[in-house]
This record gives C-alpha cells, sequence and structure tokens, in this order.
C-alpha cells in the first residue's frame, strides 16, 4: 500500500505537482480529431492538466490550440468567432490565428504597434491515430513526434469511444492494468470457451479459460512495464498456460491482450485531480469494428449513452442505471457496456480512493508495480530528472505490442514481447 504522501505524489496532476510535471514531458492527447474536424467549426474547450486551452480549425483546415483566455481582458476565446483564418475574441474583437499572432483589434486604433507586441501562447499540435496531441511543455524542448504503438502508421484504422469519468486518472489505469477483474466484473461479456485464442463478435469476448485467478509477472521496460496474467487453459492445463501480456506504456496509455479480429488499447488522460478522458480504442486486426460499431458494443454512444460533453448518463446518483432484475436473470453486474461496468467501480470508490486503506493480494502484482513506478518516476522529476518514457534509451512506441495465447509451461512470456530498437539520438 501507498502512504498518503506517496499517494498524493501519485494522484495530483494540476499546477506544478510533479506528476503534472512529468506528463508534460510527452506528447499529450487532449482531444479527438472528430471534435475539431470542421473548418471554421465551433471553437472546442479543451481541458487537461487542470488547465483549459481553445482548439480550433482554422478556414484554411490548419489546426490551432491556444490558452483558452483572450490575452486582452481574459474572456474565454471558447465563445469566440472561428472565421477568416483567425478566431475572434467577441468582447473586443481581438482576432488569433493558429499560431497565437494577433491579426485584428478591432479596439484599437488603426496603425496601432500594439498588435505587434502581444501573441497568444499557441501550442505545438499533431493529428495522428484519431488523436490531436499537444505538447504542453517547454516549446523549445517539444521532440519529435513518436507515433504510439495503436498507430504506428498514419493510416492505422482506429475506432474510438471517449468517456469523461468523475475519478482521478491512477485508479482508472489501475482498472485497465487488472487483468484479474476481468474473470468476475466482465464476466457476462468476457466468457470461457473453447476457443484457440481470445476471440470476438458483435456480441461478446471469448477466452480459453475458466482460471479466475491468474498468476501474475512483472517486468519494467524503457517505456513503463509489462506484465502477464498466466491461467490455466480449458484444454491442455496440465502441459499448457493460457497467458495474457499487458503492456502499460507511461503515462498516458495501455495496451491490452488482442482477439481474433482486433487490438484493443486505452488511453487515460487528467483532466484535473478529479477527472479524467478515458478513451477506449478498438485497432490493428482483419475486423476492427466502426467507430459507430464500437460505441455500440460499448454501449458508449453519444446522444444515447452520454450527454454532448462526454459524460455518462449513468451516474453516482441514478445508481448507474444499475438493473436487478437482470442480475437475478443471470446478467452479473445488471450494467451493460465493458467500460460502464469499470466505470462503476472507478466512481463509486470516491473520486480519489485513498490507497492507504486498500488490501492488497497476489493478483495485484501490477497494481503494485504501477504504483511503484510511477510514483518512483514523479520522485525523478520533482529532483530534476528525465520523465518516465523521454530519452535515446526509450524503445520506439510503434514496435511495442501485447500478446495472448495458450502456450507450453516452459515457453517464457518475455520472449513473446518484440524486440526493442530504440529512439535514435539524433532526434
Amino acid at each position: 500500500m501507498l502512504t498518503p504522501e506517496e499517494n498524493e505524489l501519485l494522484t495530483r496532476v494540476t499546477g506544478d505537482a510533479p506528476m503534472a510535471e512529468l506528463m508534460r514531458q510527452h506528447w499529450t492527447p487532449v482531444c479527438l480529431i472528430e471534435e475539431v474536424a470542421e473548418a471554421d467549426g465551433t471553437p472546442l474547450r479543451v481541458e487537461v492538466l487542470g488547465e483549459s486551452y481553445v482548439a480550433f480549425r482554422d478556414t484554411k483546415g490548419r489546426l490551432g490550440m491556444l490558452d483558452e483566455l483572450c490575452p486582452h481582458r481574459k474572456a474565454s476565446l471558447v465563445y469566440g468567432r472561428n472565421e477568416e483564418c483567425g478566431l475572434r475574441c467577441l468582447y473586443h474583437g481581438w482576432k488569433m490565428d493558429v499560431d497565437g499572432n494577433v491579426v485584428a483589434m478591432s479596439s484599437e486604433p488603426e496603425g496601432s504597434p500594439l498588435k505587434d507586441k502581444v501573441k497568444a501562447r499557441a501550442y505545438p499540435v499533431r493529428e495522428w491515430g484519431g488523436f490531436v496531441w499537444a505538447w504542453l511543455g517547454d516549446a523549445d524542448a517539444a521532440p519529435e513526434f513518436d507515433p504510439p504503438a495503436f498507430a504506428p502508421e498514419a493510416d492505422t484504422v482506429v475506432s474510438i469511444l471517449k468517456i469523461r469519468v468523475p475519478a482521478n486518472w491512477a485508479q482508472i489505469h489501475e482498472g485497465q492494468i487488472d487483468s484479474a477483474h476481468s474473470s468476475s466484473l466482465h464476466s457476462s461479456d468476457m466468457k470461457p470457451a473453447r476457443v484457440e485464442g481470445a476471440a470476438a463478435d458483435e456480441k461478446a469476448w471469448y477466452r480459453p479459460s475458466t482460471d479466475k485467478s491468474p498468476r501474475m509477472q512483472t517486468e519494467t521496460t524503457s517505456y513503463g512495464f509489462h506484465y502477464a496474467a498466466i491461467r490455466k487453459p480449458i484444454k491442455n492445463a496440465a502441459s499448457h498456460n493460457y497467458l495474457r501480456i499487458t503492456e502499460f506504456v507511461a503515462p498516458y496509455y495501455s495496451l491490452i491482450p488482442p482477439n481474433n479480429n482486433y487490438t484493443v488499447a486505452s488511453v487515460i488522460v487528467p483532466i484535473n485531480d478529479v477527472e479524467t478522458a478515458f478513451h477506449f480504442i478498438a485497432w490493428g486486426g482483419p475486423n476492427v469494428p466502426t467507430t459507430e460499431e464500437w460505441r455500440a458494443f460499448n454501449h458508449a454512444v453519444p446522444g444515447q449513452d452520454l450527454d454532448r460533453k462526454w459524460r455518462p448518463l449513468r451516474t453516482l446518483e441514478n445508481d448507474f442505471m444499475q438493473d436487478r432484475e437482470a442480475m437475478k436473470a443471470g446478467n452479473f453486474t445488471g450494467v451493460p457496456g465493458i467500460p460502464n461496468q469499470d466505470i462503476v467501480m472507478w466512481v463509486s470508490m470516491g473520486a480519489c480512493v485513498q490507497r492507504h486503506t486498500d488490501v492488497l493480494g497476489a493478483s495485484d502484482l501490477a497494481i503494485v508495480e504501477f504504483r511503484r513506478l510511477m510514483t518512483d518516476a514523479a520522485r525523478k522529476v520533482a529532483e530534476g530528472g528525465a520523465a518516465i518514457g523521454t530519452g535515446t534509451a526509450t524503445q520506439r512506441q510503434a514496435t511495442i505490442a501485447s500478446h495472448e495465447g495458450v502456450y507450453p509451461k516452459e515457453v517464457d512470456w518475455r520472449t513473446l514481447v518484440p524486440t526493442k530498437p530504440l529512439i535514435d539520438a539524433a532526434e
């Protein structure tokens, strides 16, 4: 367990908190491309790490992200006019382009030199893998963008659902790297079956194991850590293991073992200390569902399961609309959708769980590793060191992959993960 002081180090992600500084040393996925797809469309408020920004696509299709408040009198630019290659503040008509240049000052005399002396802060952005990524640290320190493992190529097909969750980022990450809970919490959607490996259809996911008590092994990596959940398979249990290898790529995402149709990832970005943008992704297989199919399968459809700001309609106040009659009929949770089942657990803990009071068991080894790794990483940043997952000794993200399958017991799971090409020192 963590002390209250260590828990604070792990969970605080705003202001000058060490974890916030660590995250600012990475390209951050700040919103979905679909949220800013339209040229001259509605500006988008972007909330991340306790700060607010405004993202917009200009008349020529260029994407920009600025501080939310106008440099003049600090009115919000989210309500501004997006027109003629700039974002115009409603208050006095100051207008900024995607690079932060002030291109008009309606309230100032014609020819005023003030326009050339003022600039809004603009943040470097990249569009990749369905996300807008922004560099929130020192602009002069921005490294080359390293494509994420879930979108190694620009044309990688990804389907993403997004949910705004009223819980701290760390307890959501702990849920995503916790293989043991899936055999209970998700048992109505992740079903044991006599399949050769993990499989999926439009109704459920299937696994070749009935084992609810996996043995856990972890290994630290240059980008975070990976671990194996080792279960008894349905077939050949005496001679084989069913292995599920999960990858945690600090600080924002995890790669969940694939099925026969697609691979799964979760991207978890702190909005502030008590809210998180959770993304669940299907990608990289022969039958990746469309975005609409993926959101429907997971009961995370905007306008149906979520409001227009991605907040779930199932809340603590309405008991997550849990269906007790469905539970009596055999559904384990009474809540449809794998992410929704997780959210009940994350939110019911409280906005920021007190880890010094929990009781961990053998199946929580990955949780212990996550806490140790990230508190140590935050301390290093607080002492002036580099963030975990940065630098030339870090494995390229596009070469990282999760894995699953049934193997003879003598096979070491560590031999099943990809080789480790590193970031080029020239970059």
